[in-house]
């Protein structure tokens, strides 16, 4: 018989000894340098982040998400009034240090903590979010309490194969690529194929130490520009 191996050299069906299910992803507070990532309250955080998204002219942050744009900030408040009473999807709110104000999105979803995985999913960074150390960070910390908070196994991010934006954040976040579910959805009337990416708990000590070596204030110049890509940091695969 074969003996397959994974990328790190185990061999499939390797033993877990010990292993128990994991716990949900709590509803508190994670804080960062740039940012902190909270659980979302419309009370709190609806008019920012409408004001925010609104600052995409042509709405494309909304072009793979199987909802939105909202036009209106009534409409926007309804929905994040919905989807915050939501166990699975877990929305959190990003909020910007520099400006103190809500500026994306993401969630936890798909949680399962009998085998250890957890996918992120529904990012939606508005413009004085995106490109910033703040979003960086935000999926940092959010990687962070999976795997060292909450001892999960694997950490999944999905998107449609033809968001390009979100293939190339998945790689540069330090996310594997592993395959293509074709015609796996249908929304807003048209077909996805879902690319699917993955981060394991064998993965993430080279990943967080990439991540905390980016984030660290000297690889910023006074303009707070970055000396150091991410990805330059990380460990060829």
């Amino acid at each position: 018989m074969t003996n397959y191996r994974n990328h790190l050299g185990q061999p499939i069906g390797f033993p877990v000894p010990g292993w128990t299910p994991r716990s949900r992803p709590p509803r508190t507070v994670v804080e960062g340098a740039y940012c902190q990532v909270e659980p979302l309250d419309p009370a709190r955080h609806a008019d920012a982040l409408h004001a925010a998204n609104r600052k995409d002219a042509e709405d494309r942050i909304w072009t793979y998400l199987p909802y939105g744009p909202f036009d209106r900030l009534e409409a926007y408040r309804d929905w994040a009034s919905t989807v915050c009473r939501s166990e699975d999807p877990l929305f959190h709110a990003v909020i910007d240090k520099r400006s103190g104000a809500a500026a994306g999105v993401a969630s936890y979803m798909r949680i399962d903590p009998k085998n250890g995985a957890i996918e992120v999913g529904h990012i939606n960074f508005a413009p004085p979010l995106q490109q910033t150390a703040a979003a960086t960070e935000a999926m940092y910390l959010m990687m962070a309490r999976v795997f060292d908070e909450l001892g999960y196994r694997r950490y999944e991010w999905k998107c449609d194969a033809l968001n390009a934006p979100s293939c190339a954040a998945a790689e540069r976040l330090g996310f594997r690529y592993e395959g293509l579910f074709r015609q796996a959805t249908i929304y807003k009337g048209r077909n996805r194929d879902t690319a699917w990416y993955a981060i394991t708990d064998q993965d993430w000590p080279a990943i967080k130490a990439a991540f905390q070596a980016w984030l660290a204030p000297e690889n910023f110049d006074e303009q707070g520009r970055q000396k150091t890509r991410l990805t330059a940091r990380q460990e060829p695969a």
